[in-house]
């Protein structure tokens, strides 16, 4: 299982990172940079999993 990252948290690296409902459900990707704050989700309770990290 990939680790997951609560909104506000300092991404450790630039990618993009899907949206993982409460429950489970997959919702939409935010693109991150990394040392910035990932930002809120639309639902409490939801956490972001890394997907595809750039390249550079």
């Amino acid at each position: 299982m990939k680790k997951s990252f609560k909104p506000g948290e300092i991404a450790q690296s630039s990618g993009q990172y899907q949206i993982i409902g409460p429950r489970g459900g997959k919702g939409a990707e935010r693109t991150v940079t990394k040392n910035e704050p990932l930002p809120p989700t639309p639902k409490s309770g939801s956490t972001y999993v890394l997907v595809d990290k750039t390249k550079h």
